[in-house]
């Protein structure tokens, strides 16, 4: 007589599945994307966006910003060593990432699902908006490097164009959320954040630094396309901040 066996379905659980270590030399990629995502990339972010937010003083600060920037010793090899290289390693093998995964959001649509394809999506918006913002503002039109005084007339005349003008706006979003979501999973997959408890707490902390973030690369945005500055001249004299040191005399109190 035969005998019936149970092939008892595995059961399925809400989300995406746990975090796993990969397989051979997959592990090793997939730890350095995801480190290079944080470090330098992630702290490349939050410099540009600070230093984005000096459009806020006008033309003349922000020149002076990029002036200085320009300035640093070896700032070339730096450039490429610490951001354009390990952007191009971290978008291309996130984009091989991406094609190789599985996202169940139809039939199990739950927030780990789609928090997963939203990491994907943005990460293709951000890679493809840097490609055509370094692009743009790096290599093509008024060389900045050599002429800082016209860094703030360029992005002005490039957001003027509404076009030009809500890409920017979407993907700065798109950017910041890939970042603060991304800062999550590196916490989760090296260990930082243990347990349940721990990650839920955590996400709240990226969540609120995303959304600082993001309001100030949107304020930096305003600062081109707003009232306060239309019209800059094509070339600022970059501000320069002096210290200044009261002469020896003029400290003396009067007797």
């Amino acid at each position: 007589m035969a005998t019936a066996q149970s092939s008892a379905a595995p059961a399925v659980h809400r989300g995406v599945q746990p975090l796993r270590a990969g397989q051979g030399t997959s592990f090793i990629w997939r730890r350095l994307h995801s480190l290079l995502g944080v470090i330098p990339i992630g702290a490349f972010l939050i410099e540009h966006l600070l230093s984005n937010f000096e459009a806020l003083k006008g033309p003349a600060a922000y020149a002076g910003q990029v002036k200085f920037l320009n300035s640093l010793p070896l700032v070339r090899v730096l450039e490429w060593v610490f951001i354009f290289l390990p952007l191009l390693y971290h978008g291309i093998y996130g984009i091989y990432i991406w094609i190789r995964g599985k996202a169940n959001v139809v039939y199990y649509p739950w927030a780990g699902n789609w928090m997963y394809v939203a990491q994907r999506y943005t990460g293709l918006i951000a890679f493809a908006y840097i490609a055509y913002h370094v692009a743009t503002q790096r290599f093509m039109g008024v060389s900045l490097p050599e002429n800082p005084g016209a860094s703030f007339a360029k992005v002005q005349h490039e957001l003027a164009n509404p076009l030009i003008l809500a890409v920017y706006i979407i993907a700065m979003i798109a950017i910041c959320w890939h970042f603060a979501y991304g800062v999550w999973l590196f916490a989760a997959k090296w260990g930082i954040t243990p347990g349940e408890k721990a990650r839920r707490r955590f996400g709240w902390v990226c969540l609120a630094g995303g959304v600082a973030l993001c309001a100030m690369g949107l304020a930096s945005i305003w600062a081109f396309v707003g009232p306060r500055y239309r019209n800059a001249p094509d070339n600022v004299p970059p501000a320069v901040s002096r210290l200044y040191v009261q002469p020896a005399h003029a400290l003396r109190l009067p007797s």
